[in-house]
């Protein structure tokens, strides 16, 4: 983390668990405030980092939650390269080539599981999306140019995962056979609210999200690699939203 970023994870634990760098950094005018803050490695700029209850390096790893979750099978394509212009409500199915939202737009996701078939899930700043008991998949049915996101500033995001079913508790999931470091830009500032988890255990993510990202309680992130910028916020008040705990008290993953 560098720059001037500031990642505010308020009432939850922050462990670095990455399989690759399995360290923190904190650099430049950057900071972490967090109740805990576990590092499987070693930490660089330990004095930028704040906590309540110890920070600790040279700590066990933190098993994948989701390692059992299974998105299952798809096939066809719903939709071919859809991009929503104007206000509009759409199913759960395949979306070959992904979904991409125009500024101005307003998207509504009916609950169900979306399979992004390559391409992007890409969101224009001053446009808006939302559901509630939703997955969005990221993959690729031909085993390359795999799915993934960009959300730009200033749009709106309102997503909840499903509670019940084979993806509870996930609002992304990416898949596994993916490749490592595949990039996934969640910047859609104050905003963005995600309810549930970014699992995307192969993704290298860049997230910036401001005060309302944790405003409605819920969300957790599961990455390869996490890149954090401007005044990111966590909040983990996770109670009904069907999301598994990582390790005994960590509830973000990088």
């Amino acid at each position: 983390m560098q720059g001037s970023s500031a990642v505010a994870l308020n009432g939850c634990s922050l462990a670095v668990n990455s399989a690759h760098a399995s360290a923190l950094t904190v650099g430049g005018a950057g900071s972490i405030a967090a109740m805990s803050v576990s590092v499987v490695g070693g930490e660089t700029g330990a004095d930028k980092i704040t906590t309540t209850e110890g920070n600790q390096t040279g700590t066990r790893a933190v098993t994948d939650p989701y390692e059992m979750a299974s998105f299952g099978s798809f096939s066809g394509c719903a939709e071919h390269n859809f991009t929503a212009k104007t206000v509009l409500t759409i199913n759960p199915g395949v979306y070959c080539g992904g979904i991409q939202v125009n500024a101005g737009a307003v998207l509504t996701l009916n609950p169900g599981i979306y399979f992004l078939d390559r391409g992007c899930f890409c969101v224009s700043g001053g446009a808006t999306v939302k559901g509630v008991g939703v997955t969005l998949v990221f993959t690729s049915s031909t085993g390359s140019g795999y799915a993934t996101a960009t959300i730009n500033g200033g749009a709106t995001i309102e997503l909840i995962a499903p509670t019940a079913g084979p993806t509870a508790g996930i609002v992304f999931f990416g898949d596994r056979n993916m490749p490592a470091g595949l990039s996934f830009k969640l910047n859609g500032g104050s905003n963005q609210t995600f309810g549930g988890a970014l699992y995307l255990p192969k993704a290298a993510i860049t997230f910036a999200g401001g005060s309302g990202t944790g405003a409605k309680g819920c969300t957790q992130l599961v990455a390869d690699t996490i890149s954090f910028s401007g005044n990111s916020n966590f909040a983990l008040n996770c109670e009904g939203y069907g999301i598994k705990p990582l390790g005994a008290a960590a509830e973000l993953v990088e």
